[in-house]
């Protein structure tokens, strides 16, 4: 059932190995770098407590008893509505955005549930298992993460042709399990419970029963784990300077695998190329969502820090300046109207679940992400040069620079130069600084690159009807179109 936060930071005091600075980190839960995600995790859970925020992040059972929102399996479209309306609410409760929180990831268990007649081919047993972790991050409500993307080295290579760890493999089976070695590039890893790791988008074989087709529940406390981390943004400079950046920055780690036991029963597939091209061809059917729900606030964070500061200066009356908040207006509704839809014209899934519409999802996906490199620049012109020329705190509270800062930096008696430096400071964490930057190249790596969401839409998008309409448009014969048929929706 649904956990308090405190559970949440005693889970992961399990001894794991985690380093970071070239230092062996003794406690996640309080190292300071580590700290600020711990605790809007931790807050994620009491919000199911919280008599305010409750009954937007549980639902309850036939026998009354709570779970959370974002781990149930949608069934209708007022389950897609109450998880979008719990995520905004986590928004809105700690003032930002987190990515790696772990209901945008258990989406990718759900298109493994849908998958399950492709590895009932391999092993009737891996699909059951699959069904048994659904139950059990409902049940136990862990913070469930997604391991992805391998090192790979030369990718010219197979990687039989190079350091085999190069790709996360299969080196043993045991009669307790499988036991695997490599490494995955994870956020959140050092902090969460446990992690659905699974093949990357590069080749993992030609051989039909490839030892790096293989996918599992694994336990990030397991031994033989060891998390190498870069330096986190948070406590590199004051927060009142930087106050997304000592808030937000969810870490990155390099998870190694030195010869990890996986129990069988956290088996999801293994040894079955086809089922690793399945589960890769459908990663982010749900997943996507959550994610491109995440760049919604982006925008909407974008537009305030904008609007703001030509409204300081009375800038907003000018049409050139109108136009350009326009555009980022455009940017954000594009967004929103491609969730809404994607929840109005849902599809039923092949385990009967109700997935958004593929099609609209993906699409709304590829304006999020192509987009937001435009759209941030947008926001830094609206914003104005002050943003990357500002003093920081210190100088404005100095006796002898202070004075002369509050003269330049007071437009009105509505905006002192207090309010304005926060404004300013703001919109540099959000559009200038190191985290802007991070979150930006971030996109590329979260759910996938540019190509894979454009392949995503080209395996969704309905062509037939296209074709069909210029075939009776254009007069064509039948014949030019009996061959093709449409094409089974395999999601991302």
């Amino acid at each position: 059932m649904i956990r308090t936060g405190e559970e949440y930071r005693e889970s992961i005091r399990d001894g794991r190995v985690v380093f970071m600075n070239g230092e062996k980190v003794t406690d996640v839960t309080t190292h300071p770098m580590f700290k600020p995600l711990v605790d809007i995790r931790a807050r994620i859970y009491d919000m199911q407590h919280d008599a305010a925020t409750a009954p937007v992040m549980t639902y309850h059972d036939d026998k009354d008893e709570p779970f959370s929102v974002g781990l149930k399996l949608p069934y209708t479209q007022e389950d897609w509505q109450d998880k979008r309306n719990s995520t905004d609410a986590v928004f809105e409760d700690i003032g930002g955005v987190v990515t790696r929180v772990g209901d945008e990831t258990v989406g990718e268990m759900w298109s493994l549930y849908d998958g399950q007649d492709v590895l009932n081919q391999v092993d009737p047993q891996f699909s059951q298992n699959i069904a048994n972790h659904i139950h059990r991050v409902i049940d136990h409500d862990p913070f469930h993460v997604s391991a992805n993307t391998d090192p790979k080295g030369d990718r010219s290579k197979a990687p039989q042709d190079q350091d085999p760890d190069m790709l996360l493999h299969v080196v043993k089976e045991t009669d307790e399990g499988i036991v695997v070695r490599g490494a995955k590039f994870e956020t959140a890893a050092p902090y969460a419970n446990q992690a659905f790791t699974k093949p990357t988008i590069a080749n993992w074989g030609n051989d039909a029963y490839s030892d790096y087709a293989v996918g599992f529940i694994c336990d990030l406390g397991s031994p033989g784990i060891r998390m190498i981390c870069r330096t986190g943004f948070s406590g590199r400079a004051p927060k009142e300077d930087y106050p997304l950046s000592n808030r937000f920055d969810e870490i990155d780690a390099l998870v190694i695998f030195d010869n990890v036991l996986i129990p069988w029963e956290n088996v999801l597939f293994y040894r079955h190329t086809k089922a690793a091209a399945f589960i890769r061809a459908t990663l982010h059917r749900y997943s996507a969502f959550a994610f491109v729900q995440r760049i919604l606030k982006y925008a909407d964070m974008m537009i305030g820090a904008a609007l703001f500061n030509v409204k300081q200066t009375g800038l907003d009356k000018q049409q050139a300046v109108q136009e350009k908040l326009a555009q980022l207006a455009v940017y954000r509704e594009g967004i929103h109207a491609h969730l809404t839809a994607a929840i109005a014209l849902a599809e039923k899934s092949p385990s009967d679940l109700l997935m958004p519409n593929q099609s609209l999802l993906l699409t709304g996906r590829v304006h999020a992400c192509a987009n937001l490199p435009a759209m941030m620049h947008i926001a830094r012109e609206l914003c104005g040069g002050q943003i990357c020329v500002t003093p920081d705190l210190a100088c404005f509270e100095d006796q002898e620079s202070g004075p002369w800062l509050e003269k330049y930096y007071s437009v009105n008696e509505n905006w002192q130069a207090e309010d304005r430096r926060k404004l300013l400071a703001y919109a540099r964490d959000l559009l200038n600084s190191d985290y802007a930057g991070h979150r930006l190249t971030f996109q590329l790596f979260a759910q996938a690159p540019p190509f894979a969401h454009l392949g995503a839409v080209y395996r969704n998008f309905d062509w037939e009807d296209t074709l069909d309409f210029v075939r009776r448009s254009a007069d064509l014969s039948d014949r030019v179109t009996a061959d093709f048929s449409a094409k089974p929706k395999s999601g991302s």
